[in-house]
């Protein structure tokens, strides 16, 4: 009987092409730190921050936070008949979502991303690293980071013959974020009666809904290359176009001198996740972004009703962003097109003595508070 071993030559060459990848994000967080050895490659790998503006701003303290996440199904969603240069395709854009699921959460707390690690695990590394994964994700998760400012430091790569599925891969990570000197942390329990509510653009689901997507491409004809738009879009390229990355969005507003009462990454639970504070709120949507066609497609095959879409999908809106009135509400509306995202000022916030609850009167939708468990 053969001696069962882990796969060395196969991950040494793989850690070989992450450690490459990192090298290139070396210079992406250059404005609060560096690594002070560039040769990388160590068990544990060096970010050292400059605190001199923190000093200058009279800070007595460094906010920051540890932020594991993890991308799920999402990288699963593909027909089985990818050309080899549209595989590459798919995992760039799996690259930049596995930078987004970790730091959009980090931005919701109005924290900016300095360093991110990824952890990789497998049964079989020979298939799962193949070129096209090693070429399209690493370049993508390299995009992601420049988009956001922050150092790729460090990984794990392990092989798992006995708990992953062979053709499988986990993507998973974490990221180490900070407050900068004068910007304040966020969270939810500023948001008050009054407030006004931005809603910023998706790119299509993001990292969200992705067990019900793979479920739809099953019962479509044509599956994952079924045609979602009047322009051709296939399915598997609607749905995993790589997700909206919101911290420089976030950075710019504070960075103008607007202070948001609350931020929210739009995820799991879809629209729920706009009444996350516990207070008796009712958030009122009058005039949301429009809904793009491929959640026009998802109501229709799905067969549900707006409510449910919204509760499902983040429905083309990622993030929302709570002012104390419509004028920084227009403001953050400015520098967000400024930035090449689209936004609106899409609603307002009420008491409400029966508790929480989303309200979108246009498209005839009440989410109750009751239904939603999370708050904070």
């Amino acid at each position: 009987m053969g001696i069962e071993t882990v796969d060395y030559t196969t991950l040494d060459a793989a850690k070989a092409k992450f450690i490459a990848a990192s090298k290139r994000t070396l210079s992406f967080a250059g404005d609060w730190g560096s690594v002070p050895n560039t040769k990388l490659g160590a068990s544990a790998n060096v970010l050292s921050v400059d605190l001199s503006p923190w000093i200058a701003a009279g800070a007595k303290s460094l906010s920051l936070s540890l932020v594991p996440e993890g991308l799920g199904t999402a990288d699963d969603a593909r027909p089985n008949d990818l050309t080899s240069s549209e595989l590459t395709e798919f995992w760039f854009e799996i690259g930049i979502k596995a930078v987004a699921v970790i730091t959009n959460d980090a931005a919701s707390a109005g924290l900016q991303t300095v360093a991110i690690g990824l952890y990789l695990p497998s049964a079989k590394p020979e298939i799962v690293f193949s070129p096209e994964f090693l070429n399209g994700f690493l370049d993508g998760f390299v995009e992601g980071c420049k988009t956001v400012g922050c150092v790729y430091i460090s990984g794990e790569t392990p092989q798992l013959k006995s708990k992953m599925l062979p053709h499988a891969l986990d993507i998973a990570g974490a990221c180490v974020a900070l407050a900068l000197p004068d910007r304040a942390t966020l969270s939810a329990t500023g948001v008050q009666a009054g407030n006004s509510i931005v809603l910023v653009e998706s790119s299509g689901p993001h990292e969200n809904g992705f067990t019900t997507l793979r479920a739809l491409a099953e019962a479509l004809q044509g599956g994952y290359r079924a045609k979602v738009d009047n322009t051709g879009t296939e399915f598997w390229r609607a749905i995993n176009k790589g997700s909206k990355l919101y911290t420089p969005l976030v950075q710019a507003i504070l960075k103008a001198g607007i202070s948001p009462t609350n931020l929210e990454n739009i995820t799991g639970h879809g629209w729920q996740k706009i009444m996350r504070s516990s207070a008796a709120l009712r958030y009122e949507i009058s005039d949301p972004l429009p809904l793009p066609p491929l959640f026009e497609f998802l109501e229709r095959e799905l067969k549900v009703d707006r409510a449910r879409l919204v509760t499902l999908f983040n429905s083309g809106a990622g993030f929302a962003i709570f002012l104390e009135n419509d004028t920084d509400a227009n403001r953050c509306v400015t520098i967000a097109k400024e930035l090449g995202f689209k936004a609106t000022i899409a609603g307002k916030v009420h008491a409400d003595p029966d508790g929480r609850k989303v309200t979108v009167p246009k498209w005839n939708v009440v989410l109750n508070g009751y239904e939603f468990a999370l708050k904070k």
